[in-house]
């Protein structure tokens, strides 16, 4: 799986964020953007999701295992995203958030197993009935990674996900993340203001304005 930023830029009413940007990310491999503030960082990753705002406008190309996601829909474009926010549903317990992620077509015996395995894996075992609300922010984080990771994304996007956490929780997490990434060999680009967050093996990207 590979993913590709070819010559990418975001413009609003013609002023480009950033300068054109160059990237190409293999499996398992994370890419850490960083960048000043209203840079573009969260922007881009709008771009690469699909979900961009109308008043922007994308140039470039955004590829992902060869197949150019410019006019792929938002729902097909097999990409995921981690906010800093959970955006669990309170109305749903646990099983109930999860099973919203999930592939259509699964039997309910399917859906248990996938869940259920993905809940032993973030060591949350017997978690599946219990109440969002009652979550630890921890234990939230967990949840919130394991719906995104439950959709099968081939790239997942990290927009500030630590940026919440206590920093023994954020340490924690951020392990937690990586290794489930480095799992499944898929890439993921993460956007953060901590240079503590950016992996050592990974790739750091700096975005420079578009004037530089």
């Amino acid at each position: 799986m590979t993913f590709e930023l070819k010559n990418v830029t975001v413009t609003l009413d013609e002023h480009p964020l950033f300068a054109p940007l160059t990237v190409q990310l293999d499996k398992g491999q994370i890419g850490t953007i960083m960048g000043p503030s209203g840079s573009g960082k969260s922007t881009l990753l709008a771009a690469i999701s699909g979900t961009l705002p109308p008043t922007f406008d994308c140039t470039g190309d955004i590829r992902l295992n060869g197949r150019s996601l410019l006019d792929v829909p938002v729902e097909s474009r097999q990409v995921g995203i981690l906010f800093q926010d959970d955006l669990l549903f309170p109305h749903l317990n646990v099983y109930q958030n999860l099973v919203f992620a999930l592939p259509r077509g699964l039997s309910k015996s399917e859906q248990r197993e996938r869940i259920c395995s993905g809940l032993i894996d973030a060591d949350m075992d017997r978690f599946d009935h219990r109440d969002v609300a009652t979550l630890s922010g921890g234990q939230r984080a967990r949840i919130s990674l394991l719906r995104t990771l439950l959709a099968e994304p081939k790239l997942i996007l990290l927009d500030e996900p630590f940026a919440k956490l206590d920093l023994q929780l954020r340490g924690q997490f951020r392990d937690f993340v990586f290794n489930r990434i480095t799992d499944l060999n898929i890439p993921a680009l993460l956007v953060t203001h901590d240079p503590a967050d950016h992996p050592d093996t990974g790739l750091l990207i700096e975005l420079e304005t578009a004037h530089a």
